[in-house]
């Protein structure tokens, strides 16, 4: 008898939707067993990191139902924590032996991190080893996340029936879908429904990692505001529109999306400062990744090369899905790279 293929799970609990990917894994190639989503109800807008009793069992609830729907087998998922409720640093030390290292971190991460150390949950990585002043030396990625806010995902699974085998930032599942093993510096530019996160990968490790408050809904609600108009038909005029021509909307936009040309121009300068090398290109994932010339605006504005990235591309699926897994493609980076970890 033929045993069954282990399956990963990878789910997202985005903020306007929960998203969810599982692949099983032929010789050396990912493939797609099922996919699916949920939107969740924009006046509820629930976020995890808010203090609200109601929000966990409704989530719980949401995730159950999508579960049953998609008909996933795997029980334990990959999960991830969003980029703005996450502190990120780099650090240089010089190199010692692992038990000496973990106290100079945990000595120096003290000093930075704006919480108790008692109250988070802290991890580190190794990017790269350098030589400095005739000295070897560590550049270390930490990563912090509040205990509380962890406690409340693990609570979310437990309630839905299901388990956590990891839980990680959204920046490593980004980095782990769009890029590969790509060494060179690439940006992402995830611009999501109520935020734009910008990372900075580097063999394929998130070593610089920005949110700002402004996403598609921001967008849509600006929209919507200025031409007098419902949201639902407001998001539509900025799909069908997005930076195409010279009218209100595309010029509304560009006024939007001031803020986050200005981060992204400050995480370019910023990273090249800090380690002397130059990103080579710009990915754009999330739901605002496909308005119209929006890719090619940004190109014009950062003069860098700018491209839509695409998480299917290193996944085997069926051909006629294409059409439909094309058109989500952008809002499963997150997702997909939770799945792909467990194939690691």
């Amino acid at each position: 008898m033929f045993s069954k293929p282990k399956k990963f799970l990878g789910i997202d609990l985005g903020s306007t939707s929960i998203k969810l990917v599982e692949l099983y894994k032929k010789g050396k190639i990912p493939i797609l067993s099922t996919y699916g989503y949920v939107e969740r109800p924009m006046e509820e807008n629930l976020q995890l990191d808010e203090k609200t009793e109601e929000t966990t069992p409704k989530i719980a609830d949401l995730l159950k139902k999508l579960y049953k729907a998609t008909g996933a087998t795997a029980y334990e998922a990959v999960s991830a924590l969003p980029n703005f409720s996450v502190f990120n640093s780099t650090i240089v030390m010089p190199v010692m032996k692992e038990k000496e290292l973990r106290q100079a971190i945990n000595w120096e991460a003290k000093k930075i991190i704006p919480l108790p150390i008692e109250d988070v949950v802290l991890d580190w990585k190794i990017i790269e080893t350098f030589k400095a002043d005739d000295t070897q030396k560590h550049r270390i990625l930490l990563t912090v996340a509040a205990k509380n806010l962890v406690k409340k995902y693990m609570d979310v699974f437990k309630q839905a029936d299901l388990g956590i085998s990891a839980l990680e930032t959204e920046a490593f599942a980004l980095a782990r879908s769009l890029t590969g093993k790509d060494p060179s510096p690439i940006m992402i530019v995830d611009a999501s429904a109520m935020t734009t996160d910008i990372v900075v990968v580097e063999k394929g490790i998130p070593v610089l990692n920005r949110s700002i408050d402004v996403g598609g809904v921001t967008l849509t609600r600006a929209i919507a505001s200025a031409l007098g108009v419902d949201f639902k038909r407001a998001d539509q005029f900025k799909r069908d529109v997005g930076m195409s021509g010279g009218t209100t909307i595309p010029k509304l936009i560009e006024t939007m999306i001031k803020p986050v040309i200005d981060e992204i121009n400050y995480s370019l300068n910023l990273y090249q400062s800090q380690v002397k090398r130059s990103i080579e290109k710009v990915v754009l994932s999330g739901g605002s990744a496909y308005l119209p010339n929006f890719d090619k605006y940004l190109e014009k504005v950062i003069n860098l090369k700018v491209i839509i990235g695409d998480p299917w591309a290193r996944i085997a699926y069926p051909a006629e899905l294409k059409p439909a897994l094309e058109e989500v493609a952008p809002r499963f980076a997150v997702t997909i790279g939770l799945a792909l970890r467990g194939l690691e």
